[in-house]
C-alpha cells in the first residue's frame, strides 16, 4: 500500500524535507526481513481493526557502519530529545 506515490504524499504532508528523510517501500517480505533481522525489531503479518499494519513503535539510530546504537520509544514524551542528542553525539565522532 505504501507506494512511492502514497509516500511522496504522506511526506509533502508532514513536510518532511528531502534529503533528510527517507521512505522505504518494496516487497512485503524484504521490508519485514529488514525490520526483524536489521533492525531487530519483531514484525507482524496482523493489522489493527482498521487494517493498518501493526509496527513497532520504536525508532533505531544506526551509525555510519550499521551499527545499532540505540532504540528510542516514540510513545515516550522524551524519546526524541534523546534521540537528536544521541544523534548528535554520533555526528561529531571520527569517522573510523
Amino acid at each position: 500500500k505504501d507506494t512511492p506515490q502514497v509516500l511522496r504524499s504522506y511526506a509533502e504532508k508532514w513536510q518532511a524535507e528531502p534529503g533528510r528523510w527517507d521512505f522505504l517501500t518494496g516487497p512485503k517480505s524484504a521490508i519485514y526481513k529488514l525490520s526483524h533481522d536489521g533492525f531487530k525489531l519483531a514484525v507482524s503479518d496482523g493489522s489493527d481493526a482498521q487494517g493498518i499494519p501493526v509496527h513497532s513503535t520504536r525508532m533505531v539510530l544506526v551509525d555510519r557502519h550499521g551499527q545499532i546504537r540505540g532504540y528510542y520509544d516514540a510513545t515516550e514524551a522524551d524519546a526524541v530529545t534523546k534521540l537528536v542528542a544521541d544523534t548528535n553525539h554520533l555526528l561529531r565522532e571520527q569517522p573510523k
